[in-house]
């Protein structure tokens, strides 16, 4: 599968963006599929957030309330909602897909993942 990303931008603290991942080739729903972001180069890739085959969505720690997963079928493609976005919130952002991965959390999607979107690039002023 192929994943194209949009979205993103620039935005001040407490403000929304959202960014979408679109998959073709292939239909995204027997995939996991998630999002990652960086901060800066040389930084680590962390998780953000994943979505299950069987459609169970885990979110980490630091965004959890705020961050929001969620899926158009018809348009194969997934979303990130980002609420009351915080500076810390800054980075590039990856969605990625592995096929047939239910245990879907960002560890094993981050090893796994065959498939990455182009980066999009959020930017969280305070």
């Amino acid at each position: 599968v192929q994943l194209h990303q949009s979205g993103g931008g620039s935005v001040s603290a407490g403000g929304s963006l959202r960014l979408s991942c679109a998959a073709s080739g292939h239909s995204f729903s027997p995939y996991c599929m998630g999002w990652f972001r960086q901060a800066a180069p040389g930084k680590e890739r962390e998780g953000v957030a994943t979505r299950a085959p069987d459609g169970d969505i885990a979110y980490a720690d630091a965004v959890k309330g705020r961050f929001s997963l969620s899926q158009d079928n018809m348009k194969n493609t997934l979303y990130l909602e980002m609420d009351n976005l915080k500076p810390e919130d800054t980075g590039v952002y990856y969605c990625a897909a592995a096929h047939g991965l239910y245990d879907c959390w960002s560890s094993n999607l981050a090893n796994l993942a065959r498939s990455w979107g182009q980066g999009t690039q959020v930017t969280v002023s305070s």
